[in-house]
């Protein structure tokens, strides 16, 4: 059998595996507008967005995934709860590697539902398991919501810690930031500069570029603000820096994420959801003994996840993406729900890696 025809058969068989489930199948189309939906993606994504335009519809792309675009049907007029599957083409420009496709089947499962967000964690998850079931696979699990925590427990001024929740999705840019905020990185030298000139320039002539003379006044106000912030103390740099370096398996994640709670607060409510969800994912039949936990998992995925996050990594081949993946995406709906929202939950599966690593061709 071909393979196109294949990977469509598998498709259509996951599909209807998650229609048993409860899910309504549903489509999305292949052109999504643009300006909104690029801001909602990763950085990774929207650099590898196709986007096209044309006079009356304005910028438009290929679409990336799913989830988005279901989020939106959603909040326009579903009921609660509710179960979505869809199968389809997504596509992703692939700058530096040709041997990635750039575009693929993925098949997936959407769960939105108010009452008990850890047992639909633990649902979604133990239905995608359940179909990869055979394959040399392995799991890692994460929670954006603990970093959230901590960083809305931070003893610094809102401005830091809303940068701070920007770059999330960011380690590199997220550890600079760290640094400079407790004082272990110097004021770059542009910064600097900056600081000790800028006050002076405030209505020199001519104004160039695209700023309003208010526009910049504010930021230099910034500036100073944030140069005058106390430092973020070294004890919470280290409390930090412990949930970042979490990553054993669930019992033993727990318990050390539990003694870093009893000096950091702000993290508690995040700890109870996780254990939580580890009763439902043991209930289910999850193997939760042996299950990977990594707090800083997921950090480089969508930046619309923001609690749980997981995936499925074919055993002895880190070249290969994700064979599947999914996480909890409740400020989505808030965000595409003028005003309403509901918590939600998904994975995705991509049926073409699946039969690759089946039929050994992966």
């Amino acid at each position: 059998m071909p393979i196109r025809v294949a990977n469509r058969a598998e498709a259509a068989r996951l599909r209807a595996i998650f229609e048993a489930a409860g899910a309504v199948p549903v489509e999305a189309p292949l052109l999504l507008p643009a300006e909104t939906l690029l801001d909602l993606y990763g950085e990774d994504i929207r650099a590898r967005a196709y986007v096209t335009s044309d006079a009356l519809r304005g910028e438009q792309m290929l679409r990336p995934d799913f989830t988005v675009p279901v989020v939106q049907m959603h909040m326009e007029h579903g009921a609660e709860p509710a179960r979505y599957t869809y199968a389809g083409e997504v596509f992703r420009r692939q700058e530096d590697d040709a041997e990635r496709a750039n575009e693929y089947l993925q098949v997936g499962y959407e769960l939105f539902e108010r009452n008990n967000p850890a047992h639909a964690d633990a649902e979604v998850f133990a239905l995608i398991q359940s179909v990869l079931e055979g394959l040399p696979l392995r799991a890692a699990t994460g929670d954006i919501g603990l970093l959230t925590a901590a960083v809305a427990g931070l003893n610094t001024t809102e401005r830091r810690k809303a940068a701070l929740m920007r770059h999330i999705w960011r380690p590199r840019r997220f550890r600079a930031l760290i640094d400079r905020f407790s004082g272990r990185a110097p004021v770059p030298p542009t910064r600097a500069a900056l600081l000790a000139e800028l006050e002076p320039l405030v209505g020199a002539e001519p104004m160039i570029g695209l700023r309003t003379l208010e526009e910049i006044g504010a930021r230099i106000s910034a500036l100073h603000e944030d140069a005058a912030a106390e430092p973020i103390s070294a004890g919470e740099v280290a409390l930090m820096d412990a949930i970042l370096a979490v990553r054993e398996t669930m019992p033993f994640a727990l318990e050390h994420l539990r003694d870093i709670a009893v000096d950091m607060g702000a993290i508690a409510g995040a700890v109870e959801r996780l254990e939580a969800r580890a009763e439902a994912l043991a209930a289910r039949g999850v193997d939760v003994a042996n299950l990977e936990f990594e707090a800083s998992y997921g950090r480089t995925q969508m930046e619309y996840y923001d609690g749980f996050v997981f995936g499925f990594y074919a055993e002895g081949r880190p070249d290969l993406p994700a064979v599947a993946s999914g996480g909890r995406y409740d400020a989505l709906t808030r965000q595409l729900g003028q005003g309403r929202e509901i918590p939600a939950v998904g994975g995705v599966v991509r049926p073409g890696l699946m039969l690759e690593l089946r039929e050994g061709r992966a």
